[in-house]
């Protein structure tokens, strides 16, 4: 019996593991759950699965108020002190922000599984995850994006050196279609209505600037300890192909599934196991589309290209772009600046920062905060 806490379980990702815990109670219990502030979520999620303690970052008494169980952790004890509490085996890093760094960061030195669903955490800590991993080797950093999962369960058994690239398929998201110059004209709802995905605004708009590619672009080189240069993005409009491997010989090892996200949740929380699924997220060949792959239009998405170029410098750069693409949308959603001005704040975020190259804990939070705030300087500007 495995047990699991949770960072963000109101949220997309944390609702699907607790399906999938659903599905699994034999295997795998509950100790805590997080949210920002859904309390009447928290607690049905709580009695539910019979949650030892939860933390709300606002909305405690409401929790309360909802009938809630177990230890109650708010924004005064801190998300740190809540996940210490609950000290479970395995930690799903699935709340977006940065405020999920230190609790992964202590679960990594306790020896403990992260499953990785935060892209903040890899992207803009990456060095130190890294450096924290290889102090702590009995200690597991396993993906939860589906990308990244297709590419670890594909290099399982293999050793880097047979690897010539990483092929990263892309959707294309909701504007794969959409010629660039109606992008000014673009309604928020054609912005967030993707073709494969059900996800939350802030990653939906990622998916349409092609940012989201990006940041999982940063995100492979880290988990897979290869260059950014050996790091390709393939658009693969049916999503079947989660993702592929060349090796060296010209093989290509793929990873092929439905498009649903509780299936590599599930290999993170099962890994090295593989736990029986439904046969609804079994994928039918007899039926199933004719694959196509392009390559993507970095000109009309600028974002992709941006991304590239801060994980080539490295160091602190991520963090900035991170910082800057989370505000930017942010911002965009509440109609402050246009969709076409996100790459244009993120650029000159980027422009304006000044490089930190090897950034410990502290100075990631803190060249964080400087990109956050500068970004919105900017978007109040416009």
């Amino acid at each position: 019996m495995r047990t699991l806490t949770i960072l963000g379980s109101t949220g997309s990702i944390g609702r699907n593991a607790l399906e999938v815990v659903r599905a699994h109670r034999d295997r795998i219990r509950v100790k805590g759950l997080a949210a920002a502030s859904n309390a009447a979520l928290l607690a049905e999620q709580a009695r539910e699965f019979g949650a030892e303690s939860v933390y709300l970052k606002s909305g405690a008494s409401d929790y309360l108020q909802a009938g809630g169980p177990g230890k109650v952790f708010s924004s005064a004890e801190g998300l740190d002190s809540f996940v210490e509490a609950c000290d479970a085996d395995i930690l799903l890093a699935a709340a977006s922000g940065t405020e999920s760094l230190g609790p992964v960061v202590a679960a990594i030195r306790r020896g403990r599984r992260v499953a990785v669903a935060n892209k903040e955490v890899l992207v803009a800590a990456g060095g130190l995850i890294v450096d924290e991993l290889e102090r702590h080797p009995s200690a597991e950093l396993i993906p939860v994006d589906s990308e990244h999962s297709a590419i670890f369960q594909c290099l399982e058994g293999h050793d880097l050196d047979g690897v010539e690239r990483i092929l990263l398929t892309s959707s294309g998201g909701p504007l794969k279609d959409v010629p660039p110059e109606l992008f000014g004209g673009l309604t928020k709802d054609q912005v967030l209505n993707h073709p494969r995905w059900k996800m939350g605004p802030k990653i939906t708009v990622d998916s349409a600037t092609l940012m989201n590619k990006g940041l999982e672009v940063i995100e492979a080189a880290v988990l897979f300890g290869l260059p950014v240069e050996r790091v390709d993005v393939l658009v693969h409009p049916e999503a079947v192909v989660h993702s592929m491997v060349e090796m060296r010989d010209g093989s290509v090892l793929a990873q092929l599934g439905v498009t649903d996200m509780r299936l590599p949740i599930q290999y993170a929380l099962s890994h090295p196991d593989r736990w029986t699924v439904p046969p609804v997220l079994r994928y039918d060949f007899r039926s199933g589309p004719a694959l196509r792959f392009e390559a993507p239009d970095t000109r009309k998405f600028p974002c992709l290209q941006l991304a590239y170029a801060a994980a080539r410098r490295s160091g602190s750069a991520p963090c900035v772009l991170s910082a800057a693409d989370e505000v930017a949308v942010g911002a965009y959603l509440q109609d402050r600046i246009a969709f076409t001005d996100i790459p244009r704040v993120i650029e000159r975020v980027l422009s304006s920062h000044r490089h930190e190259e090897r950034p410990g804990l502290q100075d990631i939070l803190r060249i964080h905060g400087w990109a956050s705030e500068e970004t919105r300087r900017l978007c109040e500007a416009h």
